[in-house]
């Protein structure tokens, strides 16, 4: 009989407490492992009260091969769902060895456990980044791994080729590679969202922290790429979507062995300035905001060709921009100091 316990780890953050939510109402159980360096333990609280069950939580980094070791042979787990990483791209050129360090090392340390304790399911939280400055847009699986331009999207790339060997080494092993574009919104509640340590680098989260008040004004790096404005383009997708995508991923990996890839994107590109624009229809806020250089690391744009994924998950991402503006603004606006902000917000929710 197959175990019935998900690990996950960064379960406490943005994508890993909306996937860990989307999990448990799919009726599966699941074990949060998280080092809470970019994330909360109060989203677990709220992971509870959405749930009404409790969340079995560990506080826990993985680099501790102790740990991990122990966690696998105290619970009974059937996969993994693998989000804990560093993950902003500015950080990273910045302080290469820490992405290096928690990124690559972390993941080697979870697969020697996985492997020790005979589990052999796993779900990649790998990236868009891995196809470095894309040569065409929209970009399919297919084209193949560029060379990313940051130190963040090579730790994506030296993971996914790490796995890609492990597979290739054991038959057993069965992994999804779910290389996403750029997650945004929020769980239609308001009671978990995005809530970034420190200043944000994703556009949304400054835009919603602009329009609270937290921010004065949004910068915009970069004005001349080759664009239709001048300004950056990626393929935004709505976060619950996302974790539909992970739920779907691990039903296909009890039925199939070696590596899959699969894009998880919407297939529409917009521009930072377009998306300000359409943040400020949706909210009726107005968005200060000035120009700055280049940011090291950014591409010029790149979107999505999700159709693989249709075909062989039966998934595709059903929330437009709009919703994705009005989740991420909820959120925000009810949470104005993000999980730190009291009371705990008790909102109607399907």
């Amino acid at each position: 009989m197959l175990r019935k316990t998900t690990l996950i780890t960064g379960g406490a953050g943005f994508i890993g407490s909306h996937t860990a939510l989307t999990l448990i109402n799919a009726g599966q159980q699941v074990l949060v492992l998280d080092n809470l360096s970019n994330s909360c333990r109060e989203s677990i609280t709220r992971l509870e009260q959405l749930t009404h069950t409790r969340v079995e939580f560990i506080e826990g980094d993985v680099r501790n091969q102790k740990l991990l070791d122990d966690i696998f042979s105290h619970f009974d787990i059937d996969a993994v769902v693998h989000f804990a990483s560093l993950k902003s791209v500015e950080q990273s050129v910045r302080n290469p060895l820490d992405y290096y360090a928690n990124n690559v090392a972390g993941t080697l340390n979870l697969c020697r456990s996985m492997a020790r304790a005979k589990v052999f399911n796993l779900v990649f939280s790998s990236s868009a980044t891995v196809y470095g400055d894309p040569a065409r847009t929209p970009i399919l699986e297919d084209l193949g791994t560029g060379k990313p331009t940051n130190p963040y999207g090579r730790t994506k790339l030296m993971i996914e080729e790490l796995l890609t060997d492990l597979a290739t080494s054991d038959p057993r092993w069965s992994i999804a590679l779910l290389r996403y574009f750029n997650p945004i919104g929020a769980h239609e509640s308001g009671m978990i969202g995005e809530d970034p340590t420190g200043k944000p680098s994703n556009l949304l989260p400054c835009l919603t922290q602009v329009a609270i008040g937290r921010i004065p004004e949004l910068t915009v790096y970069g004005s001349d790429y080759p664009t239709v404005d001048g300004t950056c383009v990626r393929d935004y997708i709505h976060v619950v979507d996302l974790a539909d995508g992970h739920l779907k991923a691990l039903q296909a990996l009890r039925d199939s062995s070696g590596v899959n890839v699969w894009n998880l994107g919407t297939g529409v590109g917009y521009s930072v300035l377009q998306m300000i624009r359409n943040f400020e229809a949706v909210t009726g806020i107005t968005i200060p905001f000035q120009f700055a250089p280049r940011r090291a690391g950014d591409i010029a744009q790149c979107w999505a060709d999700a159709s693989k994924a249709g075909r062989e998950l039966g998934w595709a991402a059903e929330r437009d921009l709009e919703r994705m503006i009005v989740d991420s603004w909820r959120w925000q606006s009810h949470n104005p100091l993000g999980y730190r902000s009291s009371p705990v917000p008790q909102f109607a929710h399907k």
